[in-house]
């Protein structure tokens, strides 16, 4: 098979070939490994081949939706039992998965054929994909720019045709972030949805879930009856799956829905005016398609929201970083700079302090929940502005001279108490500002790939729904994708 062939297919085309005997799970593997050596040298998507376990899995006799399909993995979240998942972290490349995660068998149940896993920044910690431990990974559409992070690695071999789709997870827009700088579709499941298991209930106090990036909502949509095919025994809670697979479900004409959209950065920081357009864009297009559109925005103080974001992300690095230390042996230079400054602010905070920012957590569902008895969906831009350029997000050589002498003197948790601090996070999360509030309160949101800037970059829209809206979101994607067909779109490489 041919690349063309190959990369003319969706993962559900896919499995049809492999299905009806006009393609071998091996000619799939072949044709993906072959795009991948042609084009990851120059991306750096792939962090871990995996190519001979793939090759004695592909001649296994495979069952399931997705029998014979290429796949990959973040290397973050989503272990593979004897590798290591190293989380783009120099202080995990020794430590090797006991088990399967949950969600990785589910997707081996299915019938893929896992070829590597996808970098990531430590610990997913931020919106680009520039680790240290495996350098930045680079954009297919403009390879001096990001794709985004933390899903960034599995976003770039997507885009690229390596597969047609692969695992991601979304702590705060992991996987919608990505998906809109890298022209994909990026559906974040609701709080509880997917399995965090074996070794957790769940990720991030709820906020974080495992998921895929894909070129079509089909793909997703059947990623999501995989994903969703049984309860999970360990979780914190036990969800009502709707009576019809997610699949189904998204091939129906959504009915007409009211839909509420905003452009304004709710921290208040600037908007460039290509994210504001494909907003509008969007508006018009929906409202063509009968859908009842106007301005409307969600009555919460976000730029709290994004502080108490922020309180919850720094004690699960501090915690991270201690558990890594105590198992691993390893010291404070195994793991980044930054990462170490969101650790000690993590740990400056006291426990009354951490209980009030997640006890606010609660504030913000009942008010989302508000907009929502209006609107049945909130649309906004995913980006503020188009993809960053590699390293322009790096935190600035005067911050980091301070803080390696705070850390030398045991003062750097100081420096999360400064108005210096409070300002570089509202400008780390300037270019990203509307993507946490889904992961918060847990709802269903995604990134669809409706517009193009004036220089060809793609850039997504938003829209974050109700809770159990995940059947809705895929209807309307699967109409927008109709009316405005992205998958076809492949960047010049």
């Amino acid at each position: 098979m041919d690349y063309d062939d190959y990369r003319s297919h969706d993962a559900v085309g896919l499995a049809r070939l492999v299905a009806d005997g006009e393609a071998s799970p091996t000619e799939l593997l072949e044709a993906a490994i072959a795009r991948a050596e042609a084009v990851n040298g120059r991306l750096n998507a792939i962090v871990r081949p995996m190519y001979d376990l793939a090759r004695q899995r592909a001649k296994e006799r495979l069952r399931g939706p997705f029998a014979g399909v290429p796949f990959l993995l973040k290397d973050l979240m989503q272990d593979y039992a004897g590798l290591p998942t190293g989380s783009g972290s120099r202080s995990l490349r020794h430590r090797l998965a006991a088990e399967h995660s949950a969600v990785v068998s589910r997707w081996l149940d299915a019938g893929l054929v896992v070829l590597g896993k996808t970098n990531t920044p430590e610990f997913g910690s931020k919106a680009v994909t520039e680790p240290e431990a495996n350098g930045p990974t680079r954009n297919p559409w403009d390879l001096t720019r990001s794709p985004g992070g933390s899903s960034g690695g599995s976003a770039a071999a997507v885009a690229a045709g390596i597969v047609p789709v692969a695992g991601a997870n979304d702590g705060g827009g992991s996987i919608r972030i990505p998906a809109a700088c890298c022209g994909l579709f990026g559906l974040k499941p609701g709080r509880g949805l997917l399995p965090a298991g074996p070794t957790a209930a769940e990720y991030l106090m709820g906020a974080a879930t495992d998921g895929v990036i894909s070129r079509t909502v089909r793909d997703s949509a059947l990623m999501l009856d995989v994903l969703t095919a049984r309860p999970d025994p360990g979780g914190p809670y036990l969800h009502a799956r709707p009576e019809l697979p997610y699949s189904e479900l998204a091939r129906r004409t959504p009915r007409r829905l009211r839909i509420g959209f905003a452009t304004r950065s709710p921290i208040g920081t600037e908007v460039d005016p290509e994210a504001a357009r494909a907003v509008e864009d969007a508006a018009a297009l929906l409202a063509g398609l009968g859908h009842d559109v106007e301005a409307a925005d969600p009555a919460i103080d976000e730029r709290q929201l994004a502080f108490d974001f922020l309180t919850m992300w720094t004690t699960r690095v501090a915690h991270t970083l201690d558990e890594i230390r105590r198992t691993e042996g390893v010291g404070h230079e195994a793991f980044e700079l930054d990462t170490q400054v969101l650790a000690a602010a993590g740990r400056g905070l006291g426990a009354v302090q951490y209980y009030e920012a997640h006890n606010r957590w609660n504030v913000y569902n009942r008010q989302l929940a508000a907009f929502h008895a209006g609107y049945d969906l909130l649309l906004t831009p995913t980006l503020a502005r188009p993809p960053v350029r590699i390293g322009e997000l790096d935190t600035p050589r005067p911050v980091r001279a301070a803080a390696r002498v705070l850390m030398r003197v045991g003062l750097l948790g100081a420096l999360s108490r400064t108005k210096a601090w409070d300002r570089a996070v509202i400008a780390n999360l300037a270019p990203t500002p509307y993507t946490q509030l889904a992961n918060i309160t847990g709802r269903p949101a995604m990134s669809v790939p409706t517009h193009r800037t004036t220089s060809g970059l793609p850039l997504g829209v938003q829209f974050v729904g109700p809770l159990g809206s995940e059947a809705t979101l895929l209807a309307l994607a699967a109409q927008i994708e109709a009316e405005r067909p992205w998958a076809h779109l492949e960047p010049t490489m």
